[in-house]
């Protein structure tokens, strides 16, 4: 009983939602401005060093960063295994700094890529040129990927995949329905998607970390967890159906990874 009791307690305690309703009052309510302030601001230098390769990162930045690499090798081990991605198109949304965007045109794909911060495109951009610069080739003539500046709901165009990964963090539920059918439309044979689970342990382990001090706290972003059956359902109505999923749990990072492929 005194288990369940502190388990509703810290449920019920939301320091992010607090966070996010601040953040929210200072775009006149918007959401979506509300994240893509952040990300050209505070949230920009913090993820683009913890998905870059820099050292001045705390053991909590260190944590995410592998956890999302593992992310993007499991993608990778999956669309290499499904005969890989050379000659096909495919849509990166949310694309950050490009972690799978460059692996992906690489690969061989062309590759639209964007991202509702201007910085984080512009960091993919640089990062990919700097790769090319680097000596890296794709093993046909090669289309460069191309990085824009854009939210979800503005994504356009015809793809053979597309990704979406650890974006729904940044979105509540009812946003998130609408970004599946959206992204759903754009995808010709396949989805790939990625969200933080919304289950019991995870929220009291998130409500935990937000109530103590900690490296943790430096590390804290408006993040929304989500249900998979909810997103499964979403998918379903979109008329796709899921055909593998994996999760990746480190001590920091938990991302639950869908591909999903139209019925």
């Amino acid at each position: 009983a005194a288990i369940a009791a502190l388990s509703a307690a810290l449920v019920i305690t939301d320091p992010q939602k607090r966070r996010r309703s601040a953040q929210m009052e200072e775009t006149g309510g918007s959401e979506l401005e509300a994240v893509k302030k952040y990300f050209d601001t505070a949230g920009f230098e913090r993820w683009n060093k913890i998905y870059g390769e820099t050292d001045e990162v705390n053991k909590v930045q260190m944590d995410i960063r592998n956890g999302h690499a593992q992310t993007v090798d499991k993608v990778l081990r999956w669309v290499d295994e499904e005969g890989g991605v050379e000659g096909t198109t495919i849509c990166d949304a949310g694309c950050g700094t490009g972690s799978l965007s460059i692996p992906l045109a690489l690969r061989g794909a062309t590759v639209s890529a964007s991202d509702i911060s201007s910085s984080m495109a512009g960091e993919a951009q640089r990062r990919y040129e700097a790769t090319i610069a680097a000596g890296a080739k794709a093993p046909q003539v090669r289309v460069a990927p191309k990085f824009e500046t854009m939210d979800l709901e503005s994504c356009s165009g015809r793809y053979n995949t597309v990704c979406c990964l650890d974006v729904m963090i940044h979105y509540p539920q009812d946003k998130v329905d609408g970004m599946v059918q959206h992204l759903a439309s754009l995808a010709d044979e396949r989805l790939i998607i990625s969200f933080a689970p919304n289950t019991l342990a995870l929220t009291i382990l998130k409500r935990i970390g937000e109530l103590f001090p900690g490296p943790s706290k430096a590390s804290a972003t408006r993040a929304y967890l989500h249900k998979e059956d909810d997103v499964e359902a979403a998918l379903a109505r979109a008329g796709f159906k899921v055909t593998k999923r994996e999760m990746t749990s480190t001590q920091f990072y938990f991302s639950r990874l869908l591909e999903a492929k139209r019925v």
